[in-house]
């Protein structure tokens, strides 16, 4: 039992005479009782917060099946290249004959989003399927920060590409755009 215990009111001899006055006891059983009840009502009663996750396609485990050369129209390809300080340069289709691009291009709405949403509606009158959509070739260079790897991945979630990978390999003449020479 947990209590609380008051000092004596005094105790020394000589001096007034004085009543004594007797020991006050608190009882502080139901206080902790309640304090931990509480607790437990609190901890049963928030939600803990859930981490918000991308779904992330890996490579099989089998080498096999990952070395198989796929073919694809060049008018649904959209290539992103991230260089250093926030820089991104896209085009559509092959760089050698682009559709569209290259071009540099800002983050955000304005910019890459608003390019995604448009050329997205291009593939998709060009297919007349939505199961055929476009795919995005996301490169970044090893001066690209990891800021930026995500922002582009969001404006992906944002706009609903369907299908896109990050890859690391560049051609000399990507090489050359993207340092701007």
């Amino acid at each position: 039992m947990a209590e609380l215990n008051t000092g004596d009111g005094g105790g020394g001899k000589g001096g007034k005479v004085r009543s004594k006055k007797a020991n006050s006891k608190v009882d502080l059983t139901a206080m902790v009782d309640l304090a931990f009840l509480l607790i437990t009502f609190f901890m049963l009663t928030t939600t803990l917060s859930k981490p918000q996750s991308m779904n992330l396609g890996l490579p099989s485990k089998d080498p096999d099946k990952d070395n198989v050369d796929m073919k694809v129209d060049e008018n649904r390809t959209m290539t992103v290249m991230l260089g250093a300080d926030n820089k991104l340069i896209y085009y559509m289709g092959l760089l050698a004959t682009p559709i569209a691009g290259p071009k540099e291009i800002a983050y955000g709405k304005d910019g890459i989003r608003k390019e995604l949403d448009t050329r997205k509606e291009s593939v998709l009158k060009y297919t007349g399927n939505k199961d055929k959509g476009m795919i995005v070739i996301i490169k970044p260079s090893k001066k690209a920060n990891y800021k930026n790897v995500i922002d582009i991945l969001d404006e992906m979630a944002i706009v609903g590409v369907p299908t896109y990978t990050i890859v690391n390999d560049f051609s000399p003449e990507e090489l050359k755009l993207l340092e701007g020479k």
